[in-house]
């Protein structure tokens, strides 16, 4: 009876922040719905201004179930610039991984600024899915349906009106977790093939959403970030890393610690040539993949990969 209590006590961690954070979103979207439907009369420019303000009160709420009700503790290495334009381009390997951009985004002042390119099951979230795409992000399809075409005319026309843009951008295309024996095994085998090196803590990244969206904003971008998140924690009996924290996890305090390691590259350290954009991202994964390397047989904590290209705002 007691430990019934103590489990239930424990599992409200969750479903306390998560009942606030749904049962707000209706009310968020009638409000954005409002305004949406009040700004065909009015310049794009003050709609996507308007957008970006109510955004970012709605994130500033899920942020504070993330970094203040939890008590996860933030590191951060390196200095964070001012509000820029960016491209942000990380290693997936949680459901957390979007809330760390945002926890960047919101120590310079840009938070209602953040935009995802994420893969095309997601835009049938209910709610999410359809406001993630009118918010400015983009759903891509991978490989030989990946949409080119499209994807530069959505982010041509955000160039045109000057709209600030921080764009996380996951190019590995799927979560890395150690437990997904097969998806690594094909990541290594297809770098293999490639004659790339073979990566071991990290999959094999793809570029062409993260080529194109440099190369298509490139005038409108001021950096690039490169940024190693790591997720604290223990490992296993056998020394081997636990998958990254679900939010679930990550709101019931499973992972004391994100560490977060920011690097800001200049837009010209950027390769035009996609043949050589390709070798500078993968260079790029092997740096993440030899640090994670490197910690990973720590006794005391378990350090997980997340790499970042972030791209400027202004």
């Amino acid at each position: 009876m007691l430990l019934s209590l103590v489990v239930h006590t424990y599992s409200l961690r969750y479903w306390l922040p998560a009942a606030v954070m749904l049962g707000t979103a209706p009310a968020y979207l009638l409000t954005w719905s409002a305004w949406r439907l009040l700004s065909t009369v009015l310049p794009s420019r003050l709609y996507h201004t308007v957008d970006d303000c109510v955004y970012s009160v709605y994130q500033s709420m899920v942020l504070f179930f993330f970094e203040n009700y939890t008590g996860v503790e933030i590191v951060i290495y390196g200095d964070i610039p001012k509000k820029e334009n960016v491209v942000y381009l990380s290693n997936h390997q949680s459901t957390t991984d979007w809330i760390i951009a945002d926890m960047l985004a919101i120590r310079q002042n840009a938070l209602g600024h953040v935009r995802y390119v994420l893969k095309d099951g997601l835009k049938w979230l209910p709610l999410y899915g359809w406001y993630f795409s009118q918010h400015g992000g983009v759903y891509v399809k991978r490989s030989a349906n990946f949409d080119e075409k499209a994807m530069k005319k959505k982010l041509s026309s955000q160039t045109k009106l000057g709209t600030p843009m921080y764009l996380v951008i996951f190019p590995e295309g799927t979560r890395y977790n150690p437990e997904f024996q097969k998806v690594i095994n094909d990541s290594q085998a297809f770098a293999a093939k490639e004659g790339l090196a073979v990566l071991k803590h990290v999959l094999t990244p793809r570029m062409k959403a993260s080529h194109v969206a440099i190369e298509t904003m490139k005038e409108h971008l001021d950096a690039v970030y490169d940024i190693t998140v790591a997720y604290e924690g223990k490992l296993t009996a056998a020394g081997q890393r636990h998958p990254a924290p679900t939010m679930p996890e990550f709101l019931c305090k499973e992972c004391p610690r994100v560490h977060i390691h920011f690097n800001r590259l200049d837009m010209r350290e950027i390769p035009v040539e996609p043949v050589f954009f390709r070798r500078w991202l993968h260079e790029r994964f092997e740096i993440k993949d030899k640090w994670v390397s490197e910690i990973a047989p720590s006794p005391s904590f378990l350090f997980m990969l997340n790499y970042i290209c972030l791209t400027t705002y202004t």
